[in-house]
């Protein structure tokens, strides 16, 4: 007994070895386990379709998994012994249940169903959800289920050929996430944009991304900028991360940075106060990465990506390269799109500057063409005359206007000699205070005309100071006459003082005071405040720009104050001494030709602004014997001059004096004033003045019915077909560019004058033609009615005739029907049946028309009337329509309305009935009612899913006698629709219809809302 026992496990490890031979290391541990106390016992009792298919298994280097019986014992291979993972080799000899417990609800039942039919399964990247490395992963798999038949036929083990294809599905997946990734932030037109971007397409993509927040670093800072975040509760991430190294900080940004590397962080609980959620899956997020963004793959990183790693995979080297490949992305688009936004700011500011200089020529070519317009002016009447010789107000005005060029062409030189770098300089020691003092009371009469004071102080000053003088005089009167521009009441006052080191002079007025929003840009060449109230629209816009200059050719420096309605000030600093200027310009002769402009010349200019506002003008021009005209059917005629320069107020005034009442004003406002309270027969305004300028002159003239149709001629310097055609655009009638002669000017204005006295003499006679032509009209709208009154009345006297005779046929007809009895054959029970229908169709026709009449005539009884009542009484009333079939109705709440009660009901039913009718072929018919309320009127809607209509037969459809279909098809009179829109339009309503073939119908029509009732007053 004992030998026995003793012998029997050699029977079974020789049986093992020649059953389980093979198959490396798995083979090894398979032949050294005691099967004896598996389910599936020794060795040796192990049938021959179970030694078979282990020798297939053993003998195969394809991952092959076996499950042998009803308990899915599992004897696999080396191949297969990856896929166990940790599982391994305590796997072998186990249950497929026991081993598999967190998949076997997910397979189990096709390994049943297997055992069960004997039919094998095959499955693609089949998703197992398997815990075989102490956490669950996320995997996949090709596998076959295949019977392995035993000796009786009958299915004894699965053969379970697999291949893990869990990194080609989640490569493929990040793939693809990196290409939409790539394909949308390459759309980026900002650094900001790029990031919002990449965070909206990794938010989407949960299974790889379980959060993520986005950082940039911006130049000059210590810590990076959150731009954008995904996946968490805003406020999560803070909003700057400090770029250090360190135990206590909490994103290790720094080490990233220097390394380049992606970075791990554990512990994700304690950086951000909870545990983030994992994405697709139930699990908390565990683990993040930091990747830098390095632009061009090398240098300091630009910014970083925070991402949330799957709390279902591992974080190995496949995921490292997804994290540093999305970084790379939105590096190389944040880099892209940081250089577009330079480029585009870049062409911006060019663009700017184009602005600016072209408004920059516009002005200077206005301020170049009004004075050249007054010297021309004077100089070709004088040349016409028979004493070719410039006297008086003429030569005067003149020589104003030659003061004005040379002032502005020296302007003009400064500023490009100080672009070039080549304007000269001349310090030498001058008492600044008497200087400025000089300047400054060389404006006292000019402020004193304005209706202002003029305060100077300018306390003796402990030491001469270096200045160029001619500069200084440029910086004192370009600050003055800035002043008086602006300021209409109140004070302008000038103080200098030193302070220091420093001598200070301030220019403060009570003036208009400028936006905040155009202070920063107060002293950029070309620029000028728009919409800036001012005594003129005259400037070139680069005087407080060349005095910021000449101020820091002196080392010094310049700003303002201001507050808009209150007034501005200017403050000038420049240094004592003359340490800070250079050496060789101390006291140096000047090697080219002085800009300096005579102080009166700002003087005169000022004093033009400040003058007489001009009124009508008195003083005729001398014409020459050419331009003698002949007496004109204008003469007369009120012309409005509007324009802010005095001389050229005075030099137009007295042009057109000879011929015309003038009335002269200094800038829009006031002109528009003047032509609504007395409308004149031509307006001529210069296009650039200060409040209102030309265009919004005559965008307001012709808002006004009074003076929409006055003529306005508009003066500009802008030369050129595009400001003639911008001009004529706006709505002028002509558009005359300076310098014009005064030939060009009066033969303009009289020409537009005679043509608006021929517009109005024109519109006068349409006027008289209408008059008639609605007289007539009414005459014959009256014979209409009439006519119409009397066709209504004959159709009710034949209608009503027309019954009698159709009830006698009908009658008899059934009379002659009962009386014959069955005596009649078919044909002539078909022809009595035909008289008997025929005369029943022509009496609804007649009490059709006999109610289309009535609709006309009679009085409405208009009430409050409650629609939802009268609806279901008619469904009672036309429930033998619907008999046999299936109809729905949908019947929504319905407003109360103000109508007549039986004429609303008529409406109701018409187009109920047609519901019913159309719907007839319908296996389900549908019906529906509902409306809309406005604060006037109800909109009510009847819908139906019938047969429908083509929309360009709708006109059709209310029509008296109008059909869509045949007589065949549906039957009817054509009258109902027509007595629809009679009634609706009694009640001041309208009606329409929608509907398309095979679609169903609607028809709406308004009706009065009612009000509310009044509540009643109670009585004591």
């Amino acid at each position: 007994m004992k030998a026995s026992v003793g012998e029997a496990p050699s029977r079974d490890r020789a049986s093992a070895a020649e059953v389980l031979s093979g198959g490396g290391d798995t083979g090894a541990l398979m032949r050294a386990l005691d099967w004896s106390k598996s389910p599936l016992g020794p060795v040796e009792s192990w049938p021959q379709s179970l030694r078979s298919a282990i020798s297939i298994c053993l003998g195969s280097g394809f991952p092959i998994n076996l499950y042998w019986g009803p308990e899915y014992v599992m004897l696999y291979n080396d191949g297969y012994a990856p896929i166990a993972g940790g599982k391994h080799p305590w796997a072998l000899g186990r249950s497929g249940r026991e081993v598999w417990p967190e998949i076997w609800d997910s397979i189990g039942e096709a390994f049943a169903r297997v055992m069960a039919t004997g039919e094998a399964t095959y499955l693609e990247d089949s998703l197992l959800l398997m815990h075989r490395h102490g956490y669950t992963e996320e995997c996949y798999f090709n596998y076959t289920l295949s019977p392995i038949r035993g000796e009786s036929g009958r299915v004894e083990g699965i053969f379970n050929a697999v291949m893990e294809t869990t990194y080609r599905v989640i490569n493929a997946r990040r793939n693809q996430v990196l290409r939409e990734l790539g394909e949308r932030v390459v759309l980026a037109r900002s650094a900001r944009e790029a990031c919002t971007l990449a965070a909206s397409t990794l938010g989407s993509s949960l299974a790889d991304v379980t959060f993520c927040a986005l950082y940039l670093v911006e130049d000059g800072l210590s810590d990076a900028r959150l731009v954008a975040e995904a996946g968490l509760p805003t406020g999560t991430f803070p909003e700057r991360l400090p770029l250090e190294s360190g135990p206590h900080v909490a994103w290790p940004l720094t080490e990233a940075r220097s390394t380049g590397r992606v970075q791990q962080v554990m512990g994700l609980s304690e950086r951000i106060g909870f545990a983030p959620p994992g994405g697709n899956w139930p699990e908390p997020t565990h683990t993040a990465l930091v990747a830098p963004f390095l632009p061009g793959g090398a240098g300091e990183a630009s910014g970083f990506l925070i991402m949330g790693a799957s709390p279902r995979r591992a974080v190995d080297e496949d995921y490292l390269q997804f994290a540093e490949r999305a970084a790379a992305l939105v590096a190389r688009a944040v880099s892209t799109a940081t250089a577009f936004e330079v480029e585009r700011k870049r062409a911006e500011a060019l663009a700017e500057l184009d602005r600016a200089k072209t408004l920059f020529f516009s002005n200077v070519s206005h301020e170049f063409r009004t004075p050249l317009t007054l010297m021309l002016g004077p100089t070709e009447d004088a040349l016409a005359s028979p004493d070719p010789v410039l006297r008086g107000p003429a030569l005067e005005m003149v020589h104003r206007n030659e003061l004005r060029l040379l002032k502005l062409v020296n302007t003009l030189l400064d500023f490009s000699r100080l672009e070039a770098g080549r304007l000269e300089a001349s310090f030498v020691p001058m008492d600044l205070a008497e200087l400025t003092c000089e300047l400054a009371s060389i404006f006292r009469s000019a402020v004193e005309r304005a209706g202002l004071r003029l305060s100077v102080e300018c306390a003796p000053l402990p030491a001469p100071v270096y200045v160029d003088r001619d500069m200084w005089e440029k910086i004192v009167l370009n600050l003055l006459s800035n002043a008086l521009k602006f300021t209409f009441a109140g004070e302008i006052s000038v103080r200098l003082e030193a302070r220091g080191t420093h001598v200070e002079l301030t220019v403060r007025d009570t003036g208009t005071g400028i936006p905040p929003e155009a202070m920063p840009r107060l002293f950029e060449r070309f620029h000028r405040v728009q919409g800036a109230r001012s005594r003129t629209h005259e400037g070139s816009g680069i005087g407080l720009a060349l005095v910021r200059e000449l101020v820091a050719l002196h080392g010094g420096s310049v700003r303002a104050e201001s507050t808009l309605g209150e007034g501005t000030a200017f403050f000038v600093s420049l240094p004592m001494g003359h340490a800070h200027l250079p050496p060789e310009r101390l006291g140096a002769p000047r090697a080219l030709a002085s800009t300096v402009s005579r102080a009166d010349a700002y003087v005169e200019e000022a004093l033009r602004w400040v003058g007489a506002e001009g009124g009508p003008s008195s003083v005729p021009v001398t014409a020459s014997p050419g331009e003698r005209a002949q007496p004109l059917s204008t003469g007369g005629a009120r012309i409005l001059l509007a324009d802010d320069n005095a001389d050229m107020r005075e030099y137009v005034s007295r042009l057109l004096g000879a011929r015309w009442r003038v009335e002269a004003v200094g800038d829009g406002r006031r002109a528009l004033e003047s032509a609504l309270r007395e409308p004149p027969e031509l307006v001529l305004t210069d296009v650039m003045m200060p409040g209102l300028d030309g265009f919004g002159l005559l965008r307001a003239l012709r808002a006004e019915e009074r003076t929409r149709s006055v003529p306005v001629i508009m003066l500009s310097a802008r030369a050129g077909e595009e400001a003639h055609v911008e001009g004529l655009e706006a709505g002028a009638d002509d558009y005359l560019i300076k310098p014009f002669s005064a030939r060009e000017l009066l033969a303009r204005v009289g020409a537009r004058l005679e043509i608006s006295r021929l517009r109005r003499a024109n519109e006068e006679q349409v006027r008289q033609l209408n008059a008639q032509l609605e007289l007539k009209v009414i005459e014959r709208t009256a014979q209409l009615q009439e006519s119409n009154q009397e066709l209504e009345s004959f159709s009710y006297s034949v209608s009503h005739d027309l019954r009698a005779p159709l009830r006698h046929i009908l009658g008899f007809a059934e009379l002659l029907g009962k009386s014959a009895g069955g005596g009649l054959d078919d044909k002539s029970r078909r022809y009595l049946r035909t008289i008997m229908e025929s005369a029943q169709k022509g009496g609804q026709l007649v009490d059709d028309l006999l109610a289309f009449s009535r609709l006309g005539r009679g009085e409405l009884k208009r009430s409050r009337v409650d629609l939802l009542p009268l609806v279901d009484d008619l469904r009672s009333e036309l429930a033998p329509e619907a008999e046999g079939r299936r109809v729905l109705w949908h019947v929504a709440p319905l407003p109360l309305v103000l109508g007549d009660p039986a004429l609303l009901r008529l409406v109701l039913k018409n187009l109920l009935s047609n519901c019913l009718k159309y719907t007839r072929p319908r296996s389900e018919a549908l019906i529906e009612l509902s409306a809309e309320e406005s604060p006037r009127e109800v909109v009510i809607h009847v819908r139906d899913n019938g047969v429908g209509f083509e929309m360009q037969y709708v006109d059709k459809l209310f029509g008296v006698f109008q059909r869509l279909h045949t007589s065949e098809q549906f039957e009817g009179t054509g009258i109902g629709l027509a007595n629809v829109r009679r009634i609706v339009s009694r009640h001041g309503g309208r009606v329409w219809a929608e509907g398309a073939v095979d679609e169903g119908a609607t028809f709406h029509f308004t009706l009065p809302k009612a009000s509310p009732p009044q509540a009643e007053t109670p009585t004591t």
